[in-house]
């Protein structure tokens, strides 16, 4: 009877291993994965972007149409323990028609340097020169 039991627990022990792998490369696929937040509109632009756990901060695009005139775009974070915290992290300089924002953070890294923790939000700021039109797309993934 011993050999049967110990048979029995050998192959409960691989199939746990087995699965343990499996979860282990769902996390790191899940790591990898860059999920694109979007907005659009004519005005000026302040919208915040997060994920549901800890992030990084991928990229940051923005395509502008119609309209004339240029103006800085801030990143800051909007922290999840209070504005005392809360930061300017980057200015893009005179941003508008004719100069796309094509931002790529150094966040292939570990840990990358453009984290946020859980609850915080990446916050995007421009101030319309006039009645440009604009396309954002902020690409956030999750982080260790």
């Amino acid at each position: 009877m011993a050999p049967d039991m110990t048979t029995l627990i050998a192959a409960a022990q691989a199939q746990m291993d087995r699965q343990v792998e499996e979860l282990a490369e769902q996390e790191a696929q899940a790591l990898r994965a860059v999920v694109a937040k979007q907005a659009t509109g004519n005005g000026s632009i302040s919208h915040t972007f997060k994920l549901d756990r800890k992030f990084r901060l991928v990229y940051v695009r923005c395509h502008f149409s119609s309209g004339l005139g240029t103006a800085a775009m801030k990143i800051s974070v909007s922290s999840a323990s209070g504005s005392a915290y809360n930061t300017l992290l980057q200015t893009i300089t005179g941003v508008g028609v004719g100069t796309d924002v094509n931002q790529r953070m150094d966040a292939l890294t570990e840990p990358s340097p453009w984290t946020f923790q859980q609850g915080d939000s990446v916050k995007v700021e421009w101030t319309n020169p006039g009645t440009t039109s604009w396309g954002l797309e902020v690409g956030l993934a999750l982080a260790s």
